[in-house]
């Protein structure tokens, strides 16, 4: 089945990307997809050059002569030397770098310059100017996974830390080798042009947790660009790796948000108009960073660097994927592969086949709880995709507001829309087709191994596609029919997703409710519509009543269990826009403010209401609604 199924009959031939149900048929061949082209830290050092040997430095000219010197007495001489020979032996103590002891006389005693950012002008009446770091946000759940003490953040250094401007004693910092396709094409190498990884904590569970800032600065991957981030995504990307933590969807996650105190050139809608924003920094955190290009690049490279395609999957398999190292013969984990000729694929015998297929149903099973969510990522890249399934990279995202399954939040997708909310299933098919041809070149799996692969990505993704719309309409069993005509109607009348499925666990499974009140729940998101609309929904709806009557599900109990699977709360674009406009304004109480309500999006939160309404007029504005990869 293809998802645009689903919706209106009105979608963009163009739209209509091969069929998820292909998946679930590969003979020997891949199928041929039809899809839109589109056209460590840097450290310096200081050298000190001292004279030294028989010829020291001449006095000034100007020095007096000196005077003739005493002459020592043996009692004098003896004396010294002894006390010499005392301070030679006498142990020193040694201090580690936590331990130093900063005085920091030269700005505590002096008068310093009152602005913090770095703009070329003139200083008055200021012996220096700093860099002036600071705490935006944390999150406390991140926190707990590191065991990390909450009052760490209310260190004065910690914003030093997590920008970048102070090392973290303990960590090693790297930025990792990446490629990918973009937009369809190879792009070549990418890298991690502005992340660095500060290392990897282990936590007393053994959970291994990468720390890495995104903003700090130039790599060996930065190409022409700087390295940097600006506080504008930076605040997207922190609130909603949490808010989709919290809508129990895979991701990375964010420890903090700090400022840097530097301001950042960028030009928003690539039209030539770049301006300075304020510079910020996220610590993300995730078990790893590994994505799909991070095997592309070297499999592109071929000859010796193909050995580093196997080394880099054991890695991952011994660090991350443990049970498949320990997988043994005896748990005859062998399938058939669907087609006519009824091959097995025996996942015991070759680890790495095993390895793909999960990376697979993890694929399969992420995107089918953003579309169940409404979520559109905007830039399904291949360097964007990770080995455990996570959701990474937060760029020009966004959820549904009016459903339209054409919907991209990324203008730099326009107009062929490859990366808009309907093709995303089959857009991670495509991008697990491009990782078994780099594992098939390497050797790791052959051909059938990598189509069985695929296989499972369109079984996986159709099975947990169909339970969670099953579970956001209360239903105990899948109903095509009638969740296709709901789609249908949806995106005819542009209907808010999110309010709606709120909405829905309000009727009641009573087929005597009279026509002219069997909207009434839905009123708030089924605005102006005109007869014959109105009509098609109170069809729908009769047939929704009587699947709810012979559920036999009692009304307060599904009630419950849509609202636990249908969210009050989901980070609209608008919502993040009012945030980063009180930030850059130097008020970053509402970052935080969004961040508790996030947490909790399943819950009423009375007070909260705000945080659940329909955008307003200025969130359809260029940059809002819409935004370009600019960051």
């Amino acid at each position: 089945m293809q998802i645009l199924s689903h919706f209106s009959s009105k979608a963009t031939p163009s739209l209509l990307l091969p069929s998820l149900t292909s998946a679930l048929t590969f003979r020997r061949r891949p199928p041929n997809f039809h899809f839109y082209p589109s056209s460590s830290f840097k450290f310096s050092s200081l050298a000190c050059h001292l004279t030294s040997g028989r010829n020291s430095q001449p006095s000034p000219m100007d020095s007096p002569p000196p005077s003739p010197p005493e002459k020592p007495s043996v009692d004098s001489v003896t004396h010294d030397l002894r006390n010499q020979s005392l301070a030679a032996d006498a142990p020193r103590a040694r201090l580690k770098l936590e331990d130093l002891n900063w005085e920091n006389s030269f700005v505590r005693e002096l008068p310093g310059d009152p602005r913090t950012d770095t703009f070329p002008r003139e200083v008055l009446h200021a012996c220096f100017t700093v860099d002036d770091p600071q705490l935006v946000a944390w999150s406390e759940s991140v926190a707990e996974l590191l065991e990390l003490d909450p009052q760490e953040f209310e260190r004065p250094d910690f914003p030093l830390l997590f920008s970048g401007a102070s090392p973290l004693v303990g960590s090693s910092p790297y930025a990792q080798c990446y490629g990918g396709h973009q937009f369809g094409m190879w792009a070549g190498q990418l890298g991690d042009g502005r992340a660095i990884t500060l290392g990897e904590v282990l936590n007393s569970k053994s959970e291994r947790w990468e720390l890495q800032l995104k903003g700090a600065g130039k790599t060996p991957y930065s190409r022409f660009a700087d390295g940097l981030a600006v506080l504008r995504s930076s605040i997207r990307e922190f609130l909603c790796s949490e808010a989709m933590h919290s809508l129990g969807i895979p991701t990375t996650r964010a420890l903090c948000l700090v400022t840097t105190g530097k301001l950042v050139t960028r030009d928003m809608f690539y039209d030539g108009n770049p301006k300075e924003e304020p510079g910020a920094i996220v610590c993300r955190v995730a078990p790893s960073f590994l994505r799909f290009g991070s095997y592309q690049i070297h499999a592109s490279r071929e000859k010796e660097d193909l050995a580093i395609v196997r080394t880099l999957a054991d890695y991952a398999i011994r660090h991350h994927f443990p049970h498949i190292e320990n997988m043994s013969r005896s748990e005859s984990l062998s399938f058939n592969t669907g087609n006519e000729e009824h091959e097995v694929v025996d996942l015991t015998s070759n680890k790495y086949a095993a390895w793909v297929v999960e990376i697979a149903e993890r694929t399969a099973s992420l995107v089918a709880k953003w579309q169940g969510v409404g979520f559109t990522h905007g830039v399904l890249n291949t360097d964007n995709m990770s080995i455990l399934g996570l959701t990474i990279d937060y760029g020009p995202f966004g959820f549904l507001d009016a459903f339209d399954p054409s919907y991209t939040p990324n203008t730099t997708d326009l107009p062929q829309r490859r990366y808009c909310f309907a093709n995303q299933p089959d857009i991670g098919l495509w991008n697990i087709m491009q990782l078994t041809k780099t594992l098939s070149s390497a050797e790791l799996i052959n051909e059938k191994e990598a189509n069985y692969a695929m296989e499972r990505y369109g079984t996986k993704f159709m099975d947990d596609y169909q339970a969670i719309m099953t579970k956001k309409i209360g239903l105990p069993k899948y109903v095509k029919q009638l969740i296709s005509k709901l789609l249908n109607n949806m995106a005819i009348d542009k209907v808010d997703y999110t309010n709606f499925f709120r909405l829905l666990s309000n009727f009641k499974a009573d087929p005597s409710i009279p026509d002219e009140e069997l909207l009434n729940p839905l009123k708030a998101v089924l605005l102006d519509i005109g007869q014959e609309r109105k009509e098609a929904w109170i069809s729908w709806v009769r047939i929704y009543i009587e699947e709810l009557s012979a559920s036999g599900i009692p009304d307060e109990e599904r009630k419950a269990s849509m609202n636990a699977v249908n969210p009050k709360y989901v980070l609209r674009n608008y919502l993040c826009q009012s945030a980063i406009d009180a930030a850059e304004q130097g008020d970053f109480g509402e970052v935080q403010r969004v961040l508790k309500v996030m947490e909790r999006p399943f819950d009423e939160q009375p007070g909260m209401e705000k945080y659940a309404r329909l955008p307003p007029a200025w969130a359809y504005r260029p940059g809002v609604c819409m935004l370009s990869c600019s960051s």
